[in-house]
């Protein structure tokens, strides 16, 4: 049946090609039936006009010893493999399958409330006011104004971080949270178990392993020597570690800290960093620690300072976002 079909349509195709056709046949890349024999063979148009086109065009012959020849051979399991390796390799971890709830969170619903408050709108057209100059000029009262630096702001010589209007491209995000515990009895009592469950208490809190640091000043009440003596611990967490210990923090350990008002509305670093304190009744109330806390002599569990460091230029869009996340703020604002 198949080997039939195109002679069929062969014997219905060639009375019709033989009627002269009235459209242009300049742009056809098919001849039809004609009694004229060609002079010349049929030769395809569009490789007509390719030819004509090189004909016309002249490219410079490349210079290949001009430009440096780079001969490193990248391995392929370090190109675009920075932190997921071939799972060939030794280091390969699979996931993550799902974020974590208080990313979904950030995403779903923190992202688009701050966008729709802090969102200014500009109609065409508009011209923001000049602002003034963040360094002021000297005056001409003295000859020694001459060339001189130009002098900080008012009230202080620290520029603070310029704030951009917040877009869809710069909502403020958390960036990281650093865990920190000075301990202090490390270096007073000569005994580094205190340092070693500092260590094992924010790692298991944190799911990242601790740095130590010596001291850097000399505290003679506590017998401190500067270089001497470790005496702090230190973790700092990204990605789904930071998101899992941020959710761990705000429903499970701050409700449960008695008479607790929250972060003093004061703290901050004028550049969206916040810090806040936990003693150590607070660190004991992480499940990490409660669950196994006959392993953690009561005495020697520390308490810690958390800083969390966001994108936001400044303290008042740093608070917005914790705010929404669910760390509440009380007394004074300061901006």
């Amino acid at each position: 049946m198949a080997a039939r079909e195109p002679s069929r349509y062969l014997t219905r195709a060639l009375p019709r090609a033989s009627v002269p056709s009235i459209r242009p046949q300049g742009f056809l890349s098919r001849r039809n039936v004609s009694d004229e024999a060609p002079a010349r063979p049929q030769q395809h148009h569009s490789t007509r006009l390719h030819e004509q086109l090189l004909a016309r065009t002249s490219f410079p012959e490349a210079d290949t010893n001009s430009a440096p020849q780079n001969t490193t051979v990248v391995p392929s399991t370090l190109t675009n493999r920075r932190h997921h390796p071939t799972p060939s390799s030794r280091l390969f971890v699979p996931g993550p399958f799902s974020a974590p709830r208080a990313e979904q969170t950030f995403d779903s619903t923190v992202s688009p409330d701050i966008m729709t408050l802090c969102y200014v709108h500009t109609p065409p057209g508009f011209k923001p006011p000049p602002k003034s100059a963040r360094l002021r000029e000297w005056d001409d009262s003295s000859p020694y104004h001459k060339n001189r630096v130009l002098r900080g702001p008012r009230g202080g010589d620290v520029l603070r971080l310029l704030r951009k209007p917040i877009k869809f491209n710069n909502i403020p995000e958390i960036e990281r949270i650093t865990i920190h515990s000075y301990v202090k009895n490390a270096a007073a009592e000569r005994n580094s178990s205190w340092l070693h469950v500092a260590g094992i208490a924010v790692q298991a809190i944190s799911n990242v392993r601790v740095e130590t640091f010596k001291s850097k000043s000399n505290v003679a009440p506590w017998g401190i020597a500067s270089g001497r003596d470790s005496v702090a611990v230190k973790a700092e967490l990204f990605g789904e570690n930071m998101y899992h210990f941020l959710g761990k923090l705000v429903d499970v350990v701050l409700p449960r800290i008695k008479d607790w008002e929250g972060v003093k509305g004061s703290s901050g670093d004028s550049s969206g960093n916040i810090t806040f304190g936990l003693i150590p009744e607070n660190v004991a109330l992480f499940p990490e620690l409660e669950i196994n806390y006959d392993m953690y002599p009561p005495k020697m569990i520390p308490g810690c300072h958390i800083t969390l460091h966001t994108t936001a230029k400044t303290d008042k869009d740093a608070r917005l976002l914790l705010s929404a996340m669910g760390i509440p703020f009380y007394g004074k604002i300061v901006n």
